[in-house]
């Protein structure tokens, strides 16, 4: 099981979010804090070896996190994750565990159980409310190689087809997409 002091948080905030509309997804209220900020604060207790930020169109500062600029949000979530891992890399981390920054009702105590069932440099461990295998999840730097070369806007979905499953409540893992999305969490 790799500590997270032997992990590097990699924050992926660098999207487009066409779906959003106009409105700068990430900084948008929920309940009294920026949207990108719930990930980061909830993890903010643990002593990761690396926090980055990977960022794109959003004017949302991420304290506490090195920020790493994704130039090319249209290249889809792939160009973010190979730009955190290569950041990551000078850390020197068993793993880097993704998160993703629309995804604010992730929990410290879900986290601490995807790094649990990690295994050191082979990790490769995600989170999912039913059958779908999402972030968080947690890659052992065997996988590094192949998060830098992915490409695309579907990420390292094909390699979570085999990770091993942590299962949590479905609101737990619910991510922010659209306006619509919003409001069902605001009441708005």
């Amino acid at each position: 099981m790799p500590t997270p002091d032997r992990v590097a948080l990699l924050l992926l905030a660098g999207g487009r979010s066409r779906r959003f509309g106009d409105a700068d997804k990430l900084s948008v209220d929920l309940n009294g804090v920026p949207l990108g900020l719930h990930a980061a604060n909830a993890l903010s207790a643990l002593p990761f070896a690396a926090r980055i930020a990977v960022v794109g169109g959003t004017a949302l500062r991420f304290p506490g996190f090195e920020t790493v600029h994704n130039d090319a949000p249209e290249a889809g979530m792939s160009r973010s994750l190979a730009l955190g891992v290569a950041a990551a890399r000078a850390a020197d981390p068993q793993a880097v565990l993704v998160m993703l920054a629309d995804m604010p009702f992730v929990s410290a105590d879900h986290v601490r159980r995807v790094l649990a069932a990690g295994d050191g440099a082979t990790a490769l461990v995600a989170s999912s409310a039913g059958d779908t295998a999402m972030p968080p999840a947690l890659f052992g730097a065997d996988y590094f190689d192949a998060l830098e070369t992915q490409s695309g806007d579907k990420g390292a979905r094909h390699l979570l087809r085999t990770a091993h499953i942590v299962t949590t409540a479905p609101g737990e893992l619910a991510d922010i997409d659209t306006p619509e999305d919003l409001a069902r969490f605001t009441g708005a």
